[in-house]
């Protein structure tokens, strides 16, 4: 088998990207084309998706200020706990084509036609038009691309940069061009301000690419990287920097972090707290609630993971080296995760003996790399984890299916690679009916179809390569043995709203995703806030309590304890409505002194209870106690408010 994987012989270090065949274009053009129609499908189903960051967006359009910052909320009170790069996106759109799904979500399905454009020209650079076409398929097809690409959290934006610093990568390998590995840098540290601490889990695999085969000498190589790193810093650092050194008093707290700081932020609550758990978790102090999400599920309602974050527990599965394969992660992206590794040791084993500069070596390390480090970053994060957090490791997989499944098919002429490729797709078929067996009730025909086209896979790879009609053959039987089920995924996941914190890609699986299905069912009769929480229909707000805030007439319409009970009445209402203690309600901002300040000024109209009373988060907050001691309740539509314009006499 070494001699037989062996390459009859490397390409040349200057080699050129493979020359572009007859309807090559045409091929690109319907790949393009298919993938924007399962992005584009429907898109206003899903509203306003994350009612979080759609209110942001929202106040974005109508405050420049609110729109540098990323505030909650257009009177700049507090920011959503990211940075702002995903939202710039969508509030210039909103701007553009004024504030609505459409204009919002319509961008986020455009980046992923891009990113699959892009994963498609940084395999075919490679290993041609082929090995490209089923890299972009592969990333096309995989569930949790399907699902964020349709939402509005920031991760359509970073997985675009990172994957353009990919075929930055790319290019820069196979020159050792300074130029493109500065562009990688620079495309790193954009990415950093859409999501943080995130984008950097890429650059291990991007820096060992071009340290072990750019074609110049190693010390060249080291100062290349250093400048890319210092571009990256850059790249990044602007706007943490003009946020950090901009006067507090000017500027709206920042949310999610303990310090009022981005950088606390960054390296806490968006960094390490993720992967370690509790570091730069919010804290009570000020005027919000203790750590807790606002609108809280009764206990007896929880699934039985709780997170060890004090976060909405169990969705992604516990913290291990399984985890990529568990019932929460796995039918969101791991369809071909054993796959692409088992390319990734056969591809690296038949170009051991390539010459340093070998390209197909070089992608598989990149690809491979951010493959692993990435599927171990998730698997072991002790913080805050959400299954679709790996729609950042679905181009490293897609990329080791394309470059790795082209290599090997090329080998299909010795009995060796008949072999290899016979146990992968026999192995990828096998796991393809497990993770179906998962939701038993979905297709319950797929998982026979799959085995029966997986069994006739095997059989056609193990017969010696006979002519072009056996080998189109066997190659659209391999295809359909490890597409079949993620496009069976992709197209649920389109054909379906999604809105809330926590959106899955396909049926349910495992028990939290399960419970957050029964939620939604019955998201009516749920508080206000706990139906924003975990999605289903868009929460219903009664006219009553719609044209009231409308009529307000002060800076805030209202003010309410955490984002997901303000954000449904900022966008029902059209109004711009206080997040008391930001996303969970237990942030600092605004102060009690504060808040009592924007009260006496007549700029906040009415304080928002909801259908609980005193109960919950409310009796936590101080600004909230302060409230129901000093003002006069008022029942609007089933809800409850506080005329704060009538205080107790």
């Amino acid at each position: 088998m070494t001699a037989t994987l062996a390459p009859s012989g490397p390409p040349p270090v200057t080699a050129l990207p493979p020359p572009r065949r007859r309807h090559e274009r045409l091929e690109l053009v319907v790949l393009l084309a298919a993938t924007a129609v399962l992005y584009l499908w429907d898109l206003s189903a899903s509203g306003f998706a994350n009612g979080f960051y759609a209110a942001a967006v929202q106040s974005m359009t109508r405050s420049w200020k609110a729109f540098f910052f990323a505030s909650f909320d257009a009177g700049n009170v507090i920011t959503v706990d990211k940075p702002p790069a995903s939202l710039w996106v969508m509030a210039l759109s909103g701007r553009i084509f004024g504030f609505s799904s459409w204009s919002m979500l319509v961008p986020e399905a455009l980046m992923g036609v891009a990113t699959v454009a892009l994963l498609y020209a940084a395999v075919r650079r490679v290993s041609g038009p082929d090995a490209g076409l089923l890299a972009g398929a592969a990333m096309a097809l995989t569930p949790v691309a399907v699902l964020m690409f349709r939402f509005n959290n920031p991760d359509a934006l970073l997985v675009l940069l990172i994957v353009a610093a990919g075929y930055a990568t790319v290019r820069a390998v196979e020159a050792a061009s300074t130029r493109w590995l500065l562009l990688a840098g620079v495309l790193i540290g954009f990415a950093f301000l859409a999501k943080m601490g995130q984008a950097l889990i890429v650059v291990p695999a991007l820096a060992l690419a071009y340290l072990v085969a750019a074609p110049t000498g190693f010390w060249r190589r080291v100062r290349q990287l250093v400048a890319a790193g210092f571009a990256l810093v850059v790249a990044a650092g602007w706007w943490v920097a003009t946020v950090d050194l901009w006067p507090a008093a000017d500027r709206p707290y920042i949310g999610g972090s303990t310090t009022n700081s981005v950088l606390e932020l960054a390296l806490g609550y968006n960094g390490l707290g993720r992967i370690f758990g509790h570091i730069g978790m919010p804290h009570p102090s000020g005027g919000g609630a203790e750590a807790h999400h606002p609108a809280e599920v009764p206990h007896e309602a929880m699934p039985p993971h709780p997170a060890p974050t004090g976060g909405f527990p169990g969705f992604g599965g516990g913290p291990g080296l399984t985890r990529m394969f568990g019932t929460e992660v796995a039918s969101q992206v791991s369809w071909l995760l054993p796959a692409a590794l088992a390319l990734l040791v056969i591809g690296l084993w038949s170009t051991r003996q390539a010459p340093r500069v070998d390209r197909t070596r070089a992608s598989l390390l990149l690809w491979g790399t951010w493959t692993v480090v990435s599927a171990l970053v998730f698997s072991l994060a002790s913080g805050i984890f959400h299954s679709y957090y790996t729609l950042a490791l679905a181009p490293g997989i897609a990329g080791l299916v394309g470059i790795g499944g082209y290599e090997l098919w090329r080998h299909r002429a010795t009995w060796a690679g008949r072999v290899a490729a016979a146990l992968l797709v026999g192995g990828t078929a096998v796991w393809s009916v497990v993770v179906l067996d998962r939701s038993a009730e979905f297709l319950p025909w797929l998982r026979w179809v799959v085995a029966v086209v997986g069994v006739l896979a095997v059989f056609a790879l193990l017969v010696r390569p006979g002519g072009r009609r056996l080998g189109a053959v066997t190659a659209l039987l391999v295809v359909l043995t490890g597409g079949l089920a993620p496009a069976a995924y992709a197209v649920q996941t389109a054909t379906t709203p999604h809105t809330g914190s926590t959106p899955n890609a396909g049926p349910p699986t495992g028990a939290a995703s399960l419970f957050l299905d029964q939620l939604r069912r019955h998201a009516g009769s749920l508080p206000l806030g706990v139906a924003a929480l975990v999605g289903g229909p868009d929460p219903q707000i009664a006219p009553d309590l719609v044209a009231l805030l409308r009529h307000a007439g002060t800076t805030w319409s209202a003010a309410a304890v955490g984002a997901q009970a303000a954000a449904p009445l900022t966008l029902a209402s059209g109004t711009s409505v206080m997040s008391v203690g930001g996303f969970y309600g237990s942030d600092p901002a605004p102060t009690l002194a504060q808040f009592q300040g924007y009260v006496a000024a007549g700029r906040v109209h009415y304080f928002f209870v909801g259908n609980r009373g005193r109960s919950g988060g409310q009796e936590r907050s101080p600004i909230a106690r302060w409230v129901e001691d000093s003002f006069t309740p008022v029942d609007v539509g089933g809800q409850t408010l506080y005329d704060l314009t009538r205080p107790v006499h």
